[in-house]
């Protein structure tokens, strides 16, 4: 299970891991270190290779690794920036950072760029004179490790081509995404702060400097503040909330000056664009969009809608599987949980209103919800209403065949 809370450096650092700039950087300077050590490892082997390599066996090697690396790398990035457009036209845009942070896809074009990399360094030091013969020689072992690496990777990144940035790898994704973000809400629905409750009349509000997105609220660094200072904080603006002259980032029960106020905002994560980490409501809202374009009129596509249906229940369905927890990690803490119903409403209110006079949809969406609503007793009220209103969308788009299959559906699910 993922962790309720997280640091807001340890979540720098993981945000920055997904950066395709950054392994890239790494994988080459990995490249540049073996290229030159060759030279110095050679004199310390307590050993001698016994290979005999032909005049500039190695530069000729080295010469065919940049120049068909090169034009792999070239490749290998045409096709991501296609499947990035892809998705963003046929799907939704808010997938398209979940395709840019994928391993598969990072891993084979720095690989490539750092086989491109150790060629070229490869290829100076030699035309230099820098290597001598045993360094030479471990050159041309790096070498031949350098180039069934590629090959390996070339071939596994053919095999991934094939479905990365597809339809059926979009959904797949952004519902891993929902998923996890969901079972984090699930286990803490307050980050491990103390629900909210009624805000001191008194309380200090304390506004964001910029107006934007909350992404990310580190509550174990307002703990620590709160400590610090003996206040309360009362957090207002949760994660996927805008933060604006409206809405604070929170209420300070307690002596509020200029350091309190820095820290309060330092907690803080405020972006362009929504997120996935703290944010359970923008996964289900990105896999709902998708529906809503399959079943737009240019694209009319329900089939692809049904799947979304289908993606939401497992969503749902395992995270109302996860027990909260009931332990308060952050005493001085208040945060706000979302609330299942608008969870709900955000996943199957547009595909209630778009796919009304698709019956195929109306029908799979009624068996979801009747599902769900059986799978989880305690909120079962919740999928029953949502059920109900889209039931009453569909009753008056769909003509009367449509509309006894629809009502068939709905006693079969609910049992009435």
């Amino acid at each position: 299970m993922a962790t309720t809370t997280r640091s807001s450096l340890a979540s720098f650092f993981l945000r920055l891991g997904r950066q395709v700039w950054v392994r890239a950087a790494v994988f080459t300077l990995i490249a540049v270190v073996v290229a030159l050590a060759a030279n110095y490892l050679g004199p310390v082997l307590p050993f001698e290779f016994g290979i005999d390599l032909a005049q500039n066996s190695v530069g000729s090697l080295l010469q065919i690794i940049a120049t068909a690396m090169l034009t792999v790398s070239t490749f290998s990035v045409t096709a991501m920036v296609t499947a990035f457009s892809s998705a963003t036209t046929t799907a939704t845009p808010r997938s398209t950072p979940l395709l840019i942070a994928d391993p598969t896809s990072q891993n084979a074009v720095s690989t490539f760029i750092g086989a491109f990399t150790f060629s070229l360094v490869g290829i100076v030091a030699l035309s230099t004179g820098y290597y001598e013969p045993r360094g030479r020689t471990i050159l041309f072992v790096a070498t031949l490790v350098v180039i069934a690496i590629v090959v390996f990777t070339l071939l596994r990144w053919i095999s991934h081509l094939s479905t990365f940035g597809r339809m059926a790898d979009v959904i797949d994704r952004v519902e891993k995404a929902a998923t996890l973000s969901f079972e984090v809400y699930a286990e803490s629905p307050t980050l491990g702060a103390r629900p909210a409750s009624v805000v001191p009349a008194g309380a200090t509000a304390v506004h964001a400097v910029e107006v934007g997105y909350v992404t990310h609220v580190d509550v174990a660094g307002l703990d620590r503040l709160a400590h610090r200072y003996g206040i309360e904080v009362h957090v207002r603006a949760t994660p996927g909330r805008i933060a604006d002259a409206r809405v604070p980032l929170a209420a300070v029960a307690g002596d509020v000056d200029d350091d309190v106020r820095a820290g309060i905002r330092r907690a803080f994560r405020i972006e362009n664009h929504r997120t996935y980490e703290q944010d359970p409501r923008f996964g289900v809202i990105a896999l709902t969009e998708i529906g809503s374009r399959a079943l737009s009129a240019a694209t009319n596509d329900p089939g692809t809608a049904i799947e979304v249906i289908a993606a939401l229940q497992r969503v749902f369905a395992r995270g109302l599987a996860v027990s909260a927890t009931a332990d308060i990690e952050h005493e001085r803490v208040f945060v706000a949980a979302p609330a299942l119903v608008d969870l709900v409403d955000d996943a199957f209110r547009p595909l209630a209103r778009d796919g009304a006079a698709d019956v195929e949809v109306q029908v799979r969406l009624q068996k979801c919800l009747a599902s769900l609503a059986a799978s989880a007793p305690a909120q079962a009220a919740v999928f029953r209403d949502a059920a109900r209103a889209a039931y009453e969308r569909s009753r008056r788009a769909l003509d009367r065949a449509d509309g006894r299959m629809l009502r068939a559906a709905v006693r079969e699910a609910w049992g009435r």
